[in-house]
């Protein structure tokens, strides 16, 4: 595991209930400001081995990333679930919810 993604694990893992973080976000904090894809990749390929709360990660535009309905309903659900509101467009106030953690 290279280290930017070791920090990225980390930092998704430190996502509190009832919060958000952005794909760029997480990114930036990891090491690269850019590579909010990489995140995508990184949740894709290791939330199930390591547990990841992956459905509190969401876009820059405060919005649901996925385009399929059952994921969108998914990643809705589990956040309503913790306290934070998803509009029907599948929209989260980031300045209520976003997490800013300290520097890891």
């Amino acid at each position: 595991m290279t280290e930017f993604t070791e920090r990225a694990v980390k930092i998704i893992a430190s996502i509190p209930e009832g919060s958000v973080m952005t794909y760029g976000q997480i990114a930036a904090l990891a090491g690269s400001p850019r590579g909010a894809r990489q995140i995508v990749r990184i949740l894709r390929s290791l939330s199930q081995k390591y547990k990841l709360p992956w459905h509190r990660v969401i876009n820059a535009k405060g919005k649901i990333g996925f385009r399929d309905r059952d994921s969108i309903l998914l990643q809705k659900m589990l956040l309503e679930g913790e306290g934070v509101a998803v509009s029907e467009a599948g929209e989260i106030d980031l300045e209520r919810y976003q997490h800013h953690p300290d520097l890891l």
